[in-house]
């Protein structure tokens, strides 16, 4: 009978430690998940705009010289965009930018859309610059802003256009002063590192209305006219170089932007955060 009960004792205390094991491994693991569900969920929220989704139009069509990573950025807007609560279509034909079809989106993304007046017809650019000043959003990338002196209204915008570039090299880049709280480059500091090709305009956009410079670069650190166009008589902007800059301006909001060349000069962490809240910034004409 002894026997018999330091058996049942033995038994019925292994039987309850693993099931206490067990009990236990199952909480930790659920408990590691719920952790991580509700930590990606507050970072989702922290990015996520107040209304319930941003809708960008991507156009990539190009009337001059076509960047071969196009396409790439594209699918990269538009898996990075969905992380964010942004819904981005792409498109390449102009017929797509109609009154009504643009109704429906809070910014158009110009994907290095250069050369628009060989692309959009005078109605169709006339249906983009009522869109605008009606309260929507443009976001310019990298090559956006080449060669559209023949669209006035763009280039004003704008504020310049495409005289040469550099190689892809790493750059000193500095923050504007008044633009340190700006959500497209907060959290970076005064000045950083960053590799792109940097593009040298026709002017510098310092001071024209409604514009405020974010980025600019710093040409001691690096060579800013890459050979190619040295044997053009490429020039570089000197100490006032603009490479990325807003501007609130006849109606609707315009961000610039140099990143974009190619998908390494986007993906990075400071690349995420300039790109996607500069398009939500630019989106916030509609966004309450």
């Amino acid at each position: 009978m002894a026997g018999g009960d330091f058996s049942t004792g033995l038994w019925g205390r292994i039987v309850a430690s693993w099931v206490m094991n067990r009990f236990l491994l199952a909480t930790f693991i659920v408990g590691f998940f719920l952790l991580v569900s509700s930590h990606a969920q507050n970072r989702y929220r922290e990015h996520t705009p107040s209304k319930a989704e941003v809708r960008v139009l991507c156009f990539s069509g190009t009337g001059w010289y076509r960047h071969p990573d196009i396409p790439a950025i594209n699918h990269w807007l538009v898996k990075t965009g969905a992380n964010y609560g942004i819904q981005i279509d792409v498109s390449e034909t102009a017929k797509d930018l109609s009154s009504k079809r643009l109704a429906d989106y809070d910014v158009l993304l110009l994907n290095n859309a250069n050369t628009l007046d060989k692309v959009f017809d005078e109605k169709q650019r006339k249906i983009v610059e009522n869109w605008y000043a009606a309260g929507g959003g443009i976001v310019g990338v990298h090559a956006a802003l080449v060669r559209q002196e023949n669209w006035p209204w763009l280039h004003d915008l704008a504020g310049c256009d495409f005289d040469s570039d550099s190689d892809f090299l790493e750059a000193r880049i500095v923050v504007d002063p008044k633009a340190k709280d700006h959500p497209s480059v907060k959290g970076h500091g005064d000045s950083f590192l960053y590799k792109a090709d940097w593009t040298n305009h026709t002017k510098s956009v310092t001071g024209l209305e409604g514009v405020q410079v974010l980025l600019r670069v710093d040409e001691t650190s690096y060579e800013p006219v890459r050979k190619y166009f040295q044997e053009r008589e490429g020039k570089a902007m000197g100490e006032d170089h603009p490479v990325a800059w807003i501007r609130e301006h006849g109606g609707g909001r315009f961000f610039y932007t140099e990143l974009g060349h190619d998908v390494p000069s986007l993906d990075t962490t400071f690349g995420r955060q300039h790109i996607i809240e500069g398009i939500l910034w630019t989106a916030k004409t509609k966004v309450p």
